[in-house]
């Protein structure tokens, strides 16, 4: 009898040590970067920032099975969660026009358009209030061009650099949402007078990673911490990540490094 009840507890507590494992966060990981062409050249390319005086960053996206056009933000935070400054967002949002904004003349043409449900976290953290009441970028408050361009097709590699040294710990955060994405929860008709909320359908993701400026040359995983206001109207961060679906599925592996210094 108590070698049964013994072999129970020896069951039950590896069936505990699986499930702690398993469901236990993922640290940053430390495998050698892609930092040349080798083994990722069909990667599209961005760059951005160019002229930037401080540390360079390369952001290797690879899309996941769920990829179908979407809008992203990436930007840098203090470990405070203090707002330092955009590294890229599509150029849609950047500039508040977008390819097919405009039918009035019969046919799809260039238009502005606000979107306060595509990257609303991004959005309010810039904290850029624009003459129409909300954080939007659109005519007269632009992100500049130096940190905006086209919205890639599928993987790819970003080129990046802060605009000034940074010698304390930070945190990169990248935003994404995707257009009509509805499943169970978030349905066509659950805010049936909201409009804006029916352009994004699942909410954006947040993804995020600490970084330390002392340790260049490793890959750091972006890791989900949460998701947007479904229709933009506030800058919070929600944890109910359990009523996303496809829309986790966007990207496959978001992986940022630190380029050594030259």
């Amino acid at each position: 009898m108590k070698t049964k009840q013994l072999t129970s507890t020896i069951k039950n507590l590896l069936a505990v040590l699986f499930i702690l494992i398993i469901t236990a966060p993922q640290s940053p990981t430390h495998a050698q970067p892609l930092l040349n062409d080798s083994g990722n050249g069909d990667m599209e390319k961005v760059t951005t920032n160019i002229d930037g005086a401080g540390i360079e960053l390369i952001l290797e996206f690879r899309k996941g099975p769920e990829h179908n056009h979407p809008l992203m933000a990436v930007w840098i935070e203090d470990l405070d969660g203090n707002y330092l400054q955009t590294l890229y967002v599509a150029q849609s949002i950047a500039k508040g026009v977008f390819a097919y904004g405009d039918k009035s003349g019969g046919t799809w043409q260039p238009g502005e358009i606000m979107r306060p449900a595509a990257l609303p976290y991004w959005s309010h953290k810039r904290n850029v209030l624009n003459d129409k009441g909300n954080y939007m970028p659109r005519k007269g408050f632009e992100v500049p061009d130096a940190y905006s361009g086209a919205t890639p097709k599928a993987d790819f590699r970003l080129d990046t650099r802060t605009d000034s040294p940074i010698g304390k710990k930070f945190r990169v955060l990248l935003e994404i949402n995707q257009s009509w994405d509805w499943n169970n929860y978030w349905t066509n008709n659950k805010y049936p007078d909201d409009n804006e909320y029916k352009t994004s359908s699942q909410p954006a993701v947040v993804y995020a990673v600490e970084i330390d400026p002392a340790k260049t040359g490793v890959a750091y995983k972006l890791m989900p911490i949460g998701r947007s206001h479904h229709a933009g109207s506030d800058g919070k961060l929600y944890n109910d990540l359990e009523t996303l679906t496809t829309a986790l599925k966007i990207a496959s592996d978001i992986q940022i490094t630190l380029v050594p210094g030259k």
